[in-house]
């Protein structure tokens, strides 16, 4: 294909993605997928380490074993996956076949993961690190290409940055529903009389979770069509065919790519790593177990909340601009959070609102890999969407192997002792561990954004040089 006429099309592609502002169907099909994924990853992420210590009985240094190896290998995984699907070529396109193939094998995994099983000793830990790494690689088919879909299902990057509003709304507004429910229900299926949630309450709410969950993939796979995978690939033909390796040594040329990873790692340890070790807060320094919904209830409201100044954040202040200024005033939060755990429950759930608003930059990230994607065709001459979506997904299950190795390991450090009422010198190390090491973090997390340079300015200049078969190489 010529030039020219890939010109061509890339400017009808351009033009028609733009109108994809009003339909509907696509940015609901798309937020449709981030609901699935989170209904996986919400109970593993909030309430895994907590089912793995009280519930399984399960000591620190195993529970951290097990987070490094499984977790670790998971991110080793993504890379692997993004090549996969990148080279995947089917009638459906390539990323929807695995949206309709792996979730059955992600609710299975889930449902394996909270379950008690008859053993003891290493084997035990062995079978639970199993259907860990089960659950691990079943999600990372499904994100890699969730994910991956969001560039060629529009090429403008506005309408991208829209996709990756619905998918915050997404995940916002299934985060609500589950912060409502999930604590309540977990104790509905347990054993009458119980004060937490027992090994039955976690079985069962998993295979309810798991079984719905599919239901929201699908429809994600049904409704998002992959319009512009043959456009935006016409030209590169088997010269895009690349290794593993290949592909990773191409794409750490990606400086920008590269940043936006680092912020996202970062970020991941601040937030992610703190929601797995919040409910140990919310249990043991302010309240009892009754409490977690009320503040992982304010937190996701505050979520969508946020998710919805997105469009107007990143065009005021862009997209850079307005992920430091939510990352900043998180920061505020958990410091504030750390100083005050005696403010009572309803300023800590004030401050808690605060947080969750500025949960809603991770909406921006995705943003940031969509203009990062655009800066690697025009700087290397190749579109690798699925690679680019696994070093995003890479940056997260490295920073939740840190987290969940550490921080479990951290809470013993500290003095905390499953099932029993705390020491003061425990509830302060809990405190530190879920508060004051996040602000340390999320404080760091802002300085790869220093060295992040597209502007919304050269953005524009980058996607029209694209739309004339312009590469910078040929400058």
């Amino acid at each position: 294909m010529s030039d020219v006429s890939l010109s061509a099309e890339n400017n009808s592609a351009s033009a028609t993605s733009t109108k994809m502002n009003a339909n509907p169907k696509v940015a609901v099909g798309y937020a449709f997928g981030e609901i699935g994924c989170q209904m996986s990853w919400y109970m593993i992420n909030n309430y895994l380490t907590l089912f793995y210590t009280d519930i399984v009985g399960l000591s620190s240094v195993a529970i951290s074993l097990i987070m490094v190896i499984a977790r670790v290998w998971d991110a080793i995984n993504d890379p692997m996956m993004g090549s996969i699907a990148d080279r995947t070529n089917t009638r459906w396109g390539r990323f929807r076949p695995y949206l309709f193939f792996a979730p059955p094998f992600l609710a299975i995994f889930n449902i394996l993961t909270f379950t008690i099983w008859p053993m003891t000793g290493l084997v035990k830990i062995l079978v639970c690190l199993i259907c860990y790494v089960g659950t691990g690689m079943a999600y990372t088919a499904c994100s890699i290409a969730y994910q991956a879909m969001q560039n060629v299902i529009a090429v403008d990057s506005r309408v991208r940055m829209l996709l990756a509003t619905c998918r915050n709304l997404g995940a916002s507004v299934i985060g609500i529903i589950l912060s409502i429910v999930a604590a309540p229900t977990l104790l509905k299926l347990s054993h009458p009389g119980v004060a937490a949630a027992d090994a039955q309450g976690y079985f069962r709410f998993a295979i309810i979770i798991s079984l719905v969950m599919l239901i929201p993939f699908w429809l994600c796979a049904l409704l998002c069509k992959e319009k512009y995978t043959d456009v935006l690939h016409a030209n590169k033909g088997k010269a895009e065919q690349l290794t593993f390796l290949s592909a990773m040594k191409e794409i750490a040329k990606n400086d920008q790519l590269l940043m936006v990873v680092l912020t996202v790692v970062l970020g991941t340890i601040c937030v992610s790593g703190r929601m797995g070790l919040l409910t140990y807060y919310v249990i043991y320094v302010v309240g009892d177990f009754s409490h977690i919904p009320y503040f992982f209830t304010v937190m996701t409201v505050a979520q969508l909340v946020g998710s919805l100044s997105l469009p107007w954040g990143t065009n005021t202040f862009s997209k850079k601009g307005y992920l430091i200024i939510l990352q900043l005033l998180m920061n505020a939060g958990f410091l504030a959070m750390f100083l005050l755990p005696q403010a009572g429950i309803p300023a800590l759930l004030g401050i808690s609102a605060v947080c969750g608003f500025c949960n809603s930059a991770q909406g921006i990230c995705y943003g940031l890999v969509g203009d990062s994607l655009e800066y690697g065709d025009w700087k290397l001459g190749r579109r690798q969407e699925g690679v680019a979506a696994s070093m995003l997904s890479f940056g997260v299950k490295i920073a939740t192997a840190i987290c969940g190795s550490i921080g479990v390991l951290l809470l013993a450090a500290v003095g905390y002792v499953p099932n029993a009422q705390q020491t003061e010198a425990a509830r302060q190390g809990i405190n530190a561990v879920v508060n004051l090491l996040p602000f340390v973090v999320g404080v760091i997390s802002l300085i790869p954004m220093l060295f992040y340079k597209l502007t919304p300015e050269k953005i524009e200049e980058i996607r029209t040089d694209l739309e004339n078969g312009v590469r910078a190489y040929e400058k």
